[in-house]
């Protein structure tokens, strides 16, 4: 860059081969105040690219200490001019304009010299017995620190630009990057979320969220449901989504806003969805997985812990209660009596074959109502044959509607009634074994357990005179026995 000393009168220019050195002005202010008023031009301020050339000071350098005559410019009377300048005479406004024009000159000149070193012939215009050094020294020798740090500054902004547009960036490395990023992340994401991907190989988390035991039965579920799906509206969701949503809606009794928050969709959306999918599930699943079967393959699958002492059992039993919210209506009133079933319940009889296998289950009935009108009133009875053995758990008042129809009811542990003889000694195991299967049954989805929400108690079909929630009950069942093992059998 061309610096011009700025006192009046000075022709000075830092061009190539000069020894002269320029300052810009101090930063103190004090200090500068005394070198604007050593310049004495009226009304004149420095700017940012204002110099003064070294041989304004009494040794040709500034100096900044304070005792030093060179810490402020006073030579002025006769400053001496660069040796290669002339010094113009005639009227100021003829200097002005010849300072305009030679300044301009040498600007093209100092530019043309940079052009020649660029091309390399700066060492052929080097002067005979001049030293190599002698050009970089004169221009930086004895300038302000200021102004050198400024230059080095400028350098090395430069460089860094030189740096980064030299080095070359293999855009392929970095696509190749990029791209196994995207797949890791892709991974991740399909892992967290609740997919068909993130299930396929993850055999307990089928279980955990679907009660169901690998991802090859929930797939063979979904196979025989998806073609009653199609008229479901969910855009969001897919098929597997939905069976997905409804399965964990009856395996963990999730609430809808829960399911709403994990899926990525609207409550009434999970509402909808659950109702629908029950729907279709109870007509699907349930006529095929819930069946009673005949009493040839009930003795041919017999378990040992019933074969001895049991060969003509037929199917265990046992009455449930799931409570359900409380209708407005009710006022809150809790069952006045202790011991009493609280109306505000949902009674069941479930039917399961020895081998764990649920075989009948009856719709709800609301209230108070006594095993045996229950037993009597769900088509129960009309499934047993005379000589068949009706096991419980724990004493049921269904043994004179069970004599009735020429079978037996026996509670484990004890004689079947009407049966004199003394217990045999596998009572034991054979207690535990009703009970287990019992409990498996029950256990295997929590919403069996309630509290019902007041939207499933609804009829859904006045047809079948069945509410949601028997729906729920029975799917809960069928799904069930499509486990490969719903109780240990030994």
């Amino acid at each position: 860059m061309v610096h011009t000393c700025v006192v009046a009168g000075c022709r000075n220019r830092r061009t190539p081969g000069t020894t002269l050195s320029f300052y810009r002005f101090p930063r103190d202010s004090e200090r500068k105040q005394r070198w604007i008023a050593a310049v004495n031009r009226e009304g004149w301020v420095p700017n940012d690219g204002s110099r003064l050339c070294s041989s304004h000071f009494v040794s040709g350098k500034q100096v900044k200490n304070p005792r030093s005559p060179d810490y402020v410019p006073s030579v002025f009377a006769s400053a001496p001019s660069s040796p290669d300048m002339k010094e113009p005479g005639g009227a100021p406004e003829l200097l002005d304009k010849q300072e305009a024009r030679v300044e301009a000159a040498n600007a093209l000149l100092f530019l043309q010299g940079q052009g020649r070193a660029a091309g390399g012939r700066g060492q052929e215009e080097r002067r005979p017995g001049e030293p190599e050094e002698s050009a970089s020294s004169s221009l930086s020798s004895d300038e302000d620190e200021d102004d050198e740090e400024d230059d080095e500054e400028e350098e090395s902004m430069s460089d860094s630009k030189k740096g980064r547009f030299a080095h070359t960036v293999n855009f392929d490395d970095v696509l190749r990057v990029l791209k196994k990023e995207n797949q890791t992340l892709r991974e991740s994401v399909d892992k967290m979320a609740l997919s068909e991907n993130s299930l396929r190989n993850d055999a307990e988390k089928v279980k955990f969220y679907t009660g169901l035991p690998n991802f090859f039965v929930l797939e063979t579920v979904m196979w025989l449901l998806a073609p009653h799906m199609d008229a479901m509206k969910a855009a969001k969701l897919s098929k597997f989504q939905q069976l997905l949503l409804t399965l964990m809606r009856l395996r963990l009794d999730l609430r809808n806003q829960d399911l709403a928050y994990r899926f990525g969709v609207k409550v009434a959306t999970v509402t909808r969805t659950v109702h629908q999918m029950v729907h279709i599930m109870s007509a699907t699943l349930v006529p095929t997985a819930v069946f009673w079967p005949s009493r040839a393959e009930l003795r041919k699958n017999l378990p040992a812990a019933l074969r001895a002492s049991h060969p003509d059992c037929a199917v265990i039993v046992d009455c449930f209660e799931v409570p359900f919210e409380e209708p407005v209506s009710r006022g809150g009133q809790a069952a006045s009596s202790r011991g009493a079933a609280s109306p505000n319940v949902l009674k069941y009889l479930i039917g399961v074959a020895p081998q764990g296998v649920v075989t009948f289950v009856s719709r709800g009935v609301l209230g108070n109502v006594s095993d045996k009108s229950l037993a009597e009133g769900c088509g129960f009875l009309c499934k047993l044959l005379p000589g068949d053995v009706v096991l419980a758990s724990r004493d049921l008042d269904i043994d004179a509607s069970v004599t009735a129809r020429g079978a037996l009811f026996s509670v484990a542990g004890g004689n079947p009634r009407g049966e004199a003889s003394p217990p045999p000694p596998e009572t034991a195991s054979v207690q535990r074994h009703v009970e287990r299967v019992i409990s498996v049954v029950k256990g295997r989805y929590a919403m069996l357990t309630g509290p019902v929400e007041s939207p499933f108690t609804a009829v859904s079909e006045r047809t079948s005179n069945l509410s949601t929630f028997d729906k729920i009950v029975q799917v809960a069942c069928a799904l069930n026995n499509l486990c490969i093992s719903a109780a240990p059998l030994e």
